[in-house]
Parts: C-alpha cells; sequence; structure tokens
C-alpha cells in the first residue's frame, strides 16, 4: 500500500517529508524567511485588502490560506497513481442550478445598469460523493480516495500549464489543471496573466469577450501598480488567443518590478484575491459575489502553486479547473465573467463548457491512466 503521509507535486517538483504548515494569514512573511513552499489560498482567505467574505446562514465564512515546507523537494514526476474510478455522471450536484444560475446573471446585469459594478463573476460549485461502502470510487487499496490516480487521468486527457497536486492523505486532496497564471515572481519581475473570454475550439470569441478581458487587465494592472515601482507596470501581451484543452481564451498579461523591500506578504495584500475570478471594481464585485452564491468557494477562484524563498521566486495559478477532495466529497467550480452585454442562458452555457470534460474525466470508468 502505498504511503500516504503528505506529499506535494507543482512545478516539476516533488516535494515529501513534511516539516510545518503556515497559516498565511497569521504570517504571510513565512513566504519570505526561507525554503520552498507549496501554497493553497482559498477565493475568501483574508489576504488581499480588498479580500472575498462568504456570508452563510450560520453567520460570515473566512476561508485559509496556508503553505507547506517539505523536507524533500527534488525534480521528478508525479508519483504513479493508483486505479482512478471517479463518481457517477449523474451523481454531481450544483450550488447554483440553471434557474438559480441565469438569475444571478441577471441579478449581474441589474448592478452594472445601477453604476454599481462594470463586471462580476458569478461561479457554482459542483460536487459528488465518493461512496463509503465497497470498493470505493477513486480510491487506493487503502480505501483513501487517490489524488495521484485522478491527476493522471487529468494529464493524459486535459493537460494543463500549471497543473499541480497537493495529497494530505486523511485530510483530503487538491488536484489542479488550472491554464491561469495568477502571479509569477522572479526576484523584482512579477507578471500575472488573466485569462477572460472563452468560447469552444475555433469559435468566436466576440466583443462581449474583449470587453470581459480588456476590464480584467486593467484592474490586474491597477493592483500591481500598488505594489511596483512606478513607470514599470505594462501589459505585455493583449487579448491573445490560447487553446486549451476543449475551449479557447482570451489571455493577457500584465508585467512590472516590485518596489524595494516588497514581500510576498505585501504583493498578496495588493492583489488578492485574483481579478479575472472577481470583477471591476473588485470590492464591489467581491460583495456581489457574496450576496449571489450560496456557498464558499474554497480553493476554487484562491491561488495555488510555489513559493521558493531562497531564489526570491515562486509561481501561484489561480485555483480554477482545479478539484477539491474532503470527507469523501469531491467539488469542482465553474463560472463566468458578467457585464451588461451578457445573456443569461449563454453564461450558463459557457459554466456548462467548462467543466464538461472535466466531469468527463472525473467520472470515467475504472482506468489506469497512461
Amino acid at each position: 500500500m502505498r504511503d500516504h503521509s503528505p506529499a506535494a507535486w507543482w512545478g516539476g517538483l516533488l516535494a515529501t517529508g513534511l516539516v510545518e504548515v503556515v497559516d498565511l494569514a497569521e504570517d504571510p512573511g513565512a513566504l519570505d524567511r526561507g525554503g520552498r513552499w507549496f501554497v493553497v489560498a482559498d477565493f475568501e482567505a483574508p489576504l488581499g485588502e480588498a479580500s472575498a467574505v462568504q456570508t452563510s446562514a450560520s453567520g460570515v465564512v473566512r476561508g485559509r490560506a496556508r503553505a507547506w515546507r517539505f523536507a524533500d523537494v527534488r525534480p521528478a514526476g508525479p508519483p504513479a497513481g493508483g486505479v482512478w474510478r471517479g463518481p457517477d455522471r449523474d451523481a454531481w450536484t450544483s450550488s447554483l442550478d440553471r434557474a438559480g444560475y441565469t438569475a444571478a446573471v441577471r441579478a449581474v446585469r441589474d448592478l452594472v445598469r445601477e453604476g454599481v459594478v462594470y463586471q462580476a463573476t458569478v461561479c457554482r460549485v459542483l460536487e459528488a460523493p465518493l461512496p463509503s461502502s465497497g470498493p470505493p470510487p477513486g480510491a487506493d487499496r487503502g480505501g483513501r480516495p487517490d489524488a495521484w490516480a485522478l491527476a493522471a487521468v487529468l494529464r493524459s486527457g486535459n493537460a494543463a500549464r500549471y497543473a499541480g497536486v497537493l495529497d494530505l492523505g486523511e485530510d483530503g486532496f487538491v488536484v489542479s489543471a488550472s491554464p491561469e497564471l495568477y502571479l509569477r515572481r522572479r526576484g523584482d519581475l512579477v507578471e500575472s496573466g488573466p485569462i477572460k473570454g472563452t468560447a469552444p475550439p475555433g469559435g468566436v470569441l466576440g466583443g462581449k469577450d474583449v470587453a470581459e478581458n480588456v476590464m480584467i487587465t486593467d484592474l490586474v494592472r491597477n493592483d500591481l501598480q500598488r505594489v511596483c515601482r512606478p513607470g514599470t507596470v505594462a501589459v505585455t501581451s493583449l487579448l491573445a488567443r490560447e487553446r486549451h484543452p476543449g475551449l479557447d481564451h482570451l489571455v493577457s498579461t500584465v508585467a512590472g518590478r516590485l518596489r524595494p523591500g516588497t514581500g510576498w506578504g505585501g504583493l498578496l495584500a495588493a492583489t488578492f484575491p485574483p481579478g479575472s475570478v472577481s470583477g471591476a471594481p473588485k470590492r464591489a464585485a467581491l460583495d456581489a459575489v457574496a450576496a449571489l452564491e450560496p456557498v464558499a468557494r474554497g480553493p476554487y477562484c484562491g491561488a495555488l502553486g510555489w513559493v521558493d524563498a531562497d531564489r526570491g521566486t515562486g509561481e501561484l495559478a489561480v485555483g480554477i479547473r482545479t478539484f477539491v477532495q474532503h470527507d469523501g466529497v469531491l467539488r469542482l467550480g465553474a463560472g463566468a465573467g458578467i457585464t451588461w452585454g451578457s445573456d443569461p442562458e449563454e453564461e450558463w452555457a459557457e459554466t456548462e463548457l467548462k467543466v464538461a470534460r472535466l466531469l468527463a474525466l472525473a467520472s470515467s470508468p475504472a482506468r489506469r491512466a497512461p
């Protein structure tokens, strides 16, 4: 039986031998003190000055932001997983059904008409239980849901630039196939690559997609200007069309040079949560999200990746196309940027497009990925 002590694989590096876990909301400076860290920050984590707050029936929900440091970090591929047999396709339920989601889109359009927001990203969270009796779907021989098996299935059918795994054994896992760069740091150079605008492969990316992307690119530029040296922030690529598994996106890139002494705490405070999954203006968009979405997003739409404090480098992805397993329940989120030009049914269809391939892979019959 495979060892189930915590392990991570991100950026082509395999990490084992957990040394410590840090709460970044309490100690964001940990990412600058030394060592290589693997980071998972919930969308609702109180890291940014405009951080999201999710209000539930039981009160305000704040997310977690944690970093794990391991003793052994080495270049390697991910460990081989077992056989992944996911939940049945019809076992998935959504936090917002079609009627609820289209109503939320209409509500955002009302806010745009009233001048409250220009854009807000409305998301829904899908979940499916992993059965507890018999040979559990997606489990290894020890009966635990197998993060590495799911990761192998995703690599074979939905390869992604910022793919990664954090396996916490009994405490669950995060398996990401994110295509989107939140922050890349190389010394004082920082970059972000917001994605806005989605279409089927070869489909039309029209005026509404362009408007979405330009608004969020400007938001990201403004966020980075708060911590970068004056005159160094620039849009280095605007509206590049990229092909990803099952869909096309518009992607822009913003870069700047950090002010001397700026650490990860300051960088996250200026930019978190990522603008592409929030909206503009960010604070008003986050208030709209909290009012319209019935459940917290968690790691979905948060930040995932690694930081090497010794070398002054790091790469965090936006937590989209990301599976989270906790207490035997598998979760996956989907969302769309809503503007005045949004059609509610088309936005629902966009969320369906974004998860279709991933759900087909995660719910596939038992198989061992190559």
